[in-house]
């Protein structure tokens, strides 16, 4: 990741609740990623959501904070809040509680925005909670990867 964003000369900002920090973590566990890493905010709760990354309340009670819009809200939160060229996002259900039958532990969904697009996956990991949080950061940063390929 850091190697390509270096290479293009891009930073990048995260957004994080049910990862909490690990996609952060990843990624400045590389030295000198300082020079592409801008920050990050682990937006646990749905008033962090709001307040810090600019969600919609609206998005948040009509879809809840496990979807696909509010993802997208989070990335682009992330990457205007810090001025960023990429803003990546993960909001789901690590588990083992907090499930449902429309939205089960392990649904995750990831989100990565920059000033031309927005793209959003939506998954369901299995496994333990540290599983499904390590699983999603990865799927964050395989997916910014693929942006990142792509962009100019």
């Amino acid at each position: 990741m850091g190697s390509v964003l270096r290479a293009k000369g891009k930073t990048i900002a995260t957004a994080e609740s049910c990862t909490g920090g690990k996609i952060g973590d990843m990624i400045t566990s590389v030295p000198g990623s300082s020079a592409y890493f801008l920050g990050g905010v682990v937006s646990y709760g749905n008033d962090a959501k709001v307040s810090l990354l600019g969600v919609d309340t609206g998005a948040l009670k009509a879809d809840g904070a496990v979807s696909e819009m509010v993802a997208r809200q989070m990335a682009d939160g992330a990457r205007e809040r810090f001025g960023a060229d990429v803003g990546i996002s993960t909001t789901g259900i690590a588990g083992p509680g907090g499930g449902s039958a429309e939205k089960p532990v392990g649904l995750v969904f990831v989100a990565v925005s920059t000033s031309d697009m927005s793209m959003c996956r939506r998954y369901v990991f299995t496994g333990a909670r540290d599983d499904i949080k390590t699983r999603s950061a990865n799927a964050a940063l395989a997916l910014a990867l693929e942006v990142l390929a792509n962009a100019k």
